[in-house]
């Protein structure tokens, strides 16, 4: 089976490096821009079904992507974005000032880290690899996922069998594609991190935070 995991287009605090995390933070209209166009881009394939997390920014872009294919949006609590506590709402610069070595530790070694009120890689991860099973099983091919940064990175480990340790091994741009196709158990990655709406796709904004 074929489906697209999505990241959600730029949010102000994307482009302001502030830990979002669950906090509900819309679209910017540089972000609505870049999912209107990759909702257009996507038009060359027939869509079974749009999933997304429940967090704002992410059903706006499935919106986008549901209403240029006419096909149905639904919602999935297992596909939110890591809970990042207390760090939430706060700049990178102001997180490192605060907790310096759990802040070094989590782009060194992310799978130890636990925010302050918040969640482990691990527990990330568990959870997504529920929701997909339950959103893979519920649609037709190809169906696509809007999500959020750390549950794409801890699914793509999760695809390539590798440790939560190799979290930061990817990067994926707001508003980009990763398209995959289940065989049995494998996992097959025909795209990686593609903004086929981009007028650059060898350029993207650099963001300090989630």
């Amino acid at each position: 089976m074929r489906f697209f995991l999505i990241r959600h287009g730029r949010t102000n605090w994307n482009s302001e490096g502030r830990y979002q995390g669950v906090i509900d933070v819309p679209l910017d209209e540089v972000g609505k821009k870049q999912a209107e166009l990759l909702a257009k881009s996507l038009k060359c394939v027939t869509i079974d079904k749009v999933w997304s997390s429940p967090l704002s920014r992410a059903k706006e872009t499935a919106w986008y992507i549901s209403q240029e294919q006419g096909c149905p949006l639904e919602v999935h609590e297992g596909l939110t974005e890591i809970s990042h506590g207390e760090w939430e709402g706060k700049y990178a610069h102001e997180v490192k000032v605060l907790w310096p070595e759990l802040y070094d530790l989590w782009y060194k070694e992310p799978q130890k880290v636990k925010m302050p009120s918040g969640e482990t890689l691990e527990e990330v991860a568990n959870r997504a690899k529920g929701a997909l099973e339950f959103v893979l099983g519920e649609g037709k091919d190809p169906v696509a996922v809007v999500t959020h940064d750390a549950v794409i990175k801890v699914l793509l480990c999760h695809f390539l069998e590798l440790p939560l340790a190799k979290f930061w091994s990817f990067h994926v741009a707001n508003c980009s594609v990763t398209m995959i196709e289940r065989k049995g158990k494998e996992f097959c990655i025909y795209l990686l991190g593609e903004r086929p709406w981009a007028p650059n796709r060898y350029d993207w904004e650099k963001q300090a935070g989630l």
